[in-house]
């Protein structure tokens, strides 16, 4: 089963209306219905985060159909959508790739503290 499939049928399990999950994903209920339809396409990494987190479950349930066997971190509602991005974007990165990323954001973030540490 697909994206379609898997929130066609997490909706029906919670009995949640589509403009519901629109109301509590921020994601607009026309967008939400083209999911649905025959012709679906897959959505992007934020408005599948944000559907998600509405329905309490993890997008690659939504995706895949599967839950996770081993245990998975749950990601807070207050860690921003570019951070899952980038981590969604950086699982896909070769493993010297990986290591180049994060000695960059390592560095952006030794950079903005510093600025901090100036203006405070």
């Amino acid at each position: 089963m697909g994206f379609k499939e898997n929130l066609k049928a997490e909706l029906s399990y919670v009995d949640m209306r589509v403009k519901d999950l629109a109301k509590l994903s921020g994601v607009k209920k026309q967008t939400i219905d083209s999911y649905l339809r025959e012709d679906s396409y897959t959505p992007s990494v934020e408005n599948a985060v944000n559907i998600a987190r509405a329905l309490g479950v993890s997008v690659e349930y939504l995706v895949t159909g599967l839950e996770n066997k081993q245990k998975s971190k749950v990601y807070p509602q207050e860690y921003p959508l570019e951070a899952l991005q980038i981590a969604s974007i950086a699982a896909k990165l070769s493993e010297k790739n990986r290591k180049m990323a994060v000695s960059i954001i390592e560095s952006i973030k030794k950079h903005e503290d510093k600025e901090k540490m100036k203006a405070g």
